[in-house]
């Protein structure tokens, strides 16, 4: 059987990384290929290369028997490559049938988009994929495993040849796994050609045909799933046995560290007992919606419980807000780690300063990362950044350092002012001032509104 799309010597390199050297990659029509390896083994770099994102630096890429290059997405999607990936990359605030049939709409007569077609479609690959909600509504009103099941549903909006599928079941629950197991089979049926990328070796060897093996940027080994076991495939990604890699560790399990008890919350959990102990990992499991993201983001402040009580090392802890649950010990990591995880209004900051910018530094963390000194400011920009003055007008005031600018973190006792007392002072001087600055506005109106040349400094002017 040819393949339906083959890489052959490809190669790709950044800035003082090689990601990739000199890989091969064979997907077959109506089979299913097992892409595995360790983070940074190449795998999203390769995965770029088949959707356009990157261009490779050496290599060859053939559809069917024609040599090709995707310079762009589309020209990728056009040839029939998609991929459904771990992070969702779709439209908050469009609708799911939207999102779904984006740059491919269905069209009338005059050339418009035919919203009824839209979205009795939408509701057609949405039973295929799974999923039963409405394709009206906006997709920031749904939970991750729900938006996947869009992004499945858009995967199959496409006449696709190839299917690629990058973490597909990392927020999905046990019930949508196998909806998605069963949708591979269908895709398998039809003759798509799929990639699945996984890190679970039930997954694997539950639904793959083929498999490869990448190791530091290079291809390590490929073959039949059927002979090959999980310690063969383990020994390939890691270059040594799993033994030896993650040795099992007694631990002798400690005292209660943190106990909650008859914690509740009006509509999202109830009644939740238990301790967590000294050494030991404690897991929660459930169905998607059933209240374990609501009930960690309650116990880290996030959300407030209407009853229950915490105890960390036999103390009673009353937490209102996440930072005072990082002063007293106690982290969370979101299930959605790329919009929940970190603070996005400073992502022009390196690493370390957005990450003390995000704790504040009053939380008492180690400011040793690049010279910070502990106390001292973070200075952020202003809201009003990138406002622009309107020409031909007079600014009524002047903007003080303290107004929103220089913002202190952690306040250092040496200086002795309160921060925001310039602040005041503007507010003060800007109420003296505000009928005529409303008088200013008023004549700036009338001057459009009769189309006086030039720009006056005073409504009395026009």
């Amino acid at each position: 059987m040819k393949p339906a799309i083959a890489l052959e010597g490809i190669s790709k390199s950044f800035p003082g990384v090689r990601a990739l050297s000199d890989v091969s990659l064979a997907l077959y029509p109506g089979s299913v290929t097992a892409l595995v390896g360790e983070n940074g083994a190449g795998k999203s770099t390769l995965v770029k290369i088949l959707t356009g994102i990157y261009q490779p630096d050496a290599g060859t890429i053939r559809l069917g028997d024609t040599e090709t290059t995707f310079p762009t997405a589309l020209a990728a999607s056009r040839a029939g490559v998609t991929a459904i990936h771990q992070e969702t990359v779709l439209f908050d605030e469009l609708s799911v049938a939207e999102n779904i049939f984006l740059g491919h709409a269905p069209r009338n007569r005059f050339g418009l988009i035919d919203w009824k077609q839209l979205n009795a479609d939408a509701q057609a690959l949405l039973r295929r994929a799974g999923a039963d909600f409405d394709p009206t509504i906006r997709l920031r009103d749904l939970g991750i495993a729900k938006k996947h099941l869009v992004a499945i549903a858009r995967a199959l909006s496409v006449d696709a040849r190839v299917v690629i599928m990058d973490e597909p079941t990392a927020a999905l629950s046990h019930k949508e796994i196998h909806e998605l197991y069963d949708l591979i089979e269908r895709l398998k049926a039809d003759g798509k050609a799929v990639l699945f990328i996984s890190h679970k070796f039930d997954e694997i060897f539950r639904i793959a045909d083929r498999y490869t093996v990448f190791r530091d940027g290079a291809m390590i080994g490929e073959g039949l799933i059927a002979d090959v076991s999980q310690d063969d495939l383990v020994r390939m990604m890691v270059g040594r046995a799993v033994g030896s890699v993650y040795p099992k560790k007694e631990v002798t399990i400690g005292q209660p560290v943190l106990t909650v008890s008859g914690y509740r919350h009006p509509t999202e959990f109830e009644d939740i007992n238990f301790e967590l102990r000294r050494g030991e990992i404690l897991g929660f499991y459930g169905l998607v919606g059933a209240g374990r993201s609501e009930f960690m983001q309650s116990l880290i402040g996030i959300t407030r419980p209407s009853a229950g009580a915490v105890k960390l090392d036999g103390e009673v802890l009353v937490i209102r807000s996440p930072a005072e649950a990082i002063r007293a010990g106690i982290v969370y990591v979101p299930e959605e780690r790329g919009r929940q995880g970190g603070d996005h209004r400073h992502a022009d900051l390196p690493e370390c300063d957005a990450a003390l910018a995000f704790t504040h530094l009053a939380l008492g963390l180690p400011a040793a990362c690049r010279g910070i000194r502990a106390g001292a400011r973070i200075h952020l920009p202003p809201r009003s950044a990138g406002r622009r003055a309107r020409s031909g007008r007079r600014h009524a005031f002047r903007r003080q350092p303290a107004e929103g600018g220089h913002r202190q973190v952690a306040r250092d006792p040496a200086e002795g002012h309160h921060p925001r007392r310039a602040d005041q002072g503007h507010r003060h001087r800007l109420q003296g001032r505000r009928s005529c600055l409303h008088e200013r506005a008023c004549g700036a109106r009338l001057e459009r509104h009769h189309g006086v040349l030039g720009n006056s400094r005073d409504h009395g002017d026009v």
